[in-house]
């Protein structure tokens, strides 16, 4: 916890960020008269629990659209909020968002939230380890995150945090002995959802080995380098394969990953290219379809190197010279 910033009874281990979304969004009483406010970039799991709980609840979804490329914060803020209404009780957003791999500007958001009276839940699943993440400074309602990304754990460690006034609205995803236990010399939050019964906690108890990992290994300068190779990848690709960034300002918009659009790729592509990446350049990267476009998204770690992404570049421009079925 005091790496992210926050009490330690604030903060609870859930195996990933899903899975943090789903015991908040779960837990929300939300009633047919209320919307809750998201936007076109989500990750398509979350989208998909918004989509369960509005079905069985009445609530609406509304979905929040940007300017492309996205360039002012101000701008993508009022754009935003454009679409608050007297019925928006909660604003869902990602601090990195996993299909466009933007870093969205949530400080104010939340503040300007906080100040309307509505709630924020941010799904930081690429955040730790890529960004500095300081949970008590942002002053988000709920906030879930995975270590098992950015920070090296092994997969299987994320985790939740919840505002201390909201712990008693905290319902258990999962109804096990931490449910309604009387002899409890803690918070019903974190009976809620860290006694499940039996499970692995193997993967929580690496996280601490994990920041440890980050500090031995400077990672503060290793996040900058990688932040560079960014932007030099970025340039060439736009140069020599004719992709599209989808913001104006790497520095402003990107941390370690950037999406890129395709414009020569047709959604229907994506299986094709996909598999000759791999058997024909042994490549593995994400190719993703977001608004009838495709987009790359390329993750940029301490282990890679320029040479990598000269790789992919070589590669995909091999195949789009090529007929594509």
């Amino acid at each position: 916890a005091p790496e992210l910033g926050c009490d330690p009874d604030d903060f609870t281990f859930v195996i990933n960020a899903t899975i943090g979304m789903n015991i908040v969004i779960h837990s929300l009483p939300l009633t047919a008269q209320d919307e809750i406010l998201t936007t076109n970039h989500e990750y398509g799991a979350i989208d998909k629990t918004w989509q369960f709980y509005a079905r069985q609840k009445g609530f609406t979804i509304v979905r929040a659209r940007f300017s492309l490329p996205v360039s002012s914060p101000d701008l993508w803020i009022e754009e935003l909020w454009s679409q608050v209404t007297p019925r928006t009780r909660v604003i869902s957003i990602s601090h990195i968002t996993s299909p466009t791999a933007l870093v969205f500007p949530v400080e104010k958001v939340i503040e300007r939230a906080r100040n309307a009276g509505i709630l924020t839940l941010i799904d930081g699943a690429h955040s730790p380890g890529q960004i500095p993440v300081n949970l008590r400074k942002l002053g988000a309602d709920f906030y879930t995150g995975n270590f098992h990304k950015w920070v090296c754990a092994p997969k299987g460690a994320g985790f939740l945090y919840v505002r201390p006034e909201y712990h008693s609205l905290i319902q258990p995803l999962i109804v096990s002995w931490g449910y309604d236990n009387p002899n409890s010399q803690r918070s019903p939050f974190l009976d809620h959802t860290e006694w499940w019964g039996t499970r692995d906690i193997s993967a929580f108890l690496t996280v601490p080995e994990a920041y440890q990992f980050l500090r031995t290994h400077r990672w503060d300068e290793v996040r900058k380098r990688c932040h560079q190779q960014l932007k030099e990848t970025c340039n060439a690709f736009r140069e020599r394969l004719g992709v599209i960034p989808l913001s104006a300002d790497q520095d402003t918009w990107n941390a370690q990953m950037i999406s890129l659009q395709i414009p020569r790729l047709s959604p229907r592509s994506i299986p094709e290219v996909s598999r000759r990446l791999w058997e024909d350049f042994r490549i593995e990267v994400p190719l993703v379809e977001w608004e009838n476009s495709v987009l790359i998204r390329i993750s940029f770690q301490g282990y890679n190197t320029l040479e990598d992404y000269k790789k992919l570049e070589h590669a995909l421009g091999e195949i789009l010279v090529s007929p594509i079925a």
